[in-house]
């Protein structure tokens, strides 16, 4: 009895370190690395809330409770824009036996999200991974249609010098600057644009925890 009691008191130990783990390092990057690596120019962004699918968020992101839950999170604010039920992490991930510790234990793949998002929508998700540049191109310009909802897998390392992979909705795209919005759910970060080849840059990344690219998924 005692000896599984101690296993179970290390167990908890290393869940709360590792979890511990991902908040540290989605915090890991300073405000001016994020002013200086993305653009959050007011009136830019104003103008891609704007866009018809930004516009379905209402300029109102839901933050992820923990550095772990970008993806149930970026489920989340999907689903209230496109007017479905669930519309928390936990409505979310209920039922799933994902996260069931409050901790998205070393995050979920791009597959894990995609598997939450079709326990509770009848909508059509796909995986779309090993995109070319000019697949990703045309994947963004879709990105305005109201019909259609992206979540993108990235990597915060490629774009601001730090940090791990992440989910975040896409709002939408302004083709005439090549500049794409992310509706970051972290409230460290908040909503940004970048220019579009760089954020495929850091999609088109391996997650070591799935060892396969990165990607979007579309939810339809």
């Amino acid at each position: 009895m005692k000896r599984g009691l101690a296993f179970a008191a290390i167990a908890g130990v290393a869940l709360l370190c590792g979890a511990a783990f991902l908040i540290a390092g989605q915090a890991a990057v300073s405000p001016e690395a994020i002013q200086s690596s993305v653009t959050r120019t007011p009136e830019l962004i104003d103008t891609a809330w704007r866009l018809p699918v930004a516009a379905t968020f209402n300029a109102d992101v839901k933050w992820q409770s923990n550095g772990s839950r970008c993806g149930p999170a970026s489920v989340a604010n999907t689903f209230r824009s496109i007017g479905e039920e669930e519309t928390t992490e936990a409505d979310v991930l209920e039922g799933t036996g994902k996260c069931w510790t409050g901790f998205c234990i070393i995050g979920l793949t791009l597959d894990e999200v995609a598997e939450v998002a079709r326990t509770k929508t009848g909508r059509k998700v796909s995986v779309l991974r090993n995109l070319t540049s000019e697949e990703f191109r045309e994947h963004m310009k879709r990105a305005n249609d109201p019909g259609r909802r992206y979540i993108i897998n990235f990597t915060r390392e490629k774009i601001f010098g730090a940090g791990v992979g992440h989910f975040s909705p896409i709002g939408g795209y302004l083709e005439a600057q090549d500049m794409v919005f992310v509706l970051d759910v972290n409230e460290h970060y908040k909503p940004w644009l970048i220019e579009r080849e760089r954020l495929f840059s850091a999609m088109d990344t391996i997650d070591s925890d799935g060892d396969q690219k990165r990607g979007l998924l579309l939810i339809e």
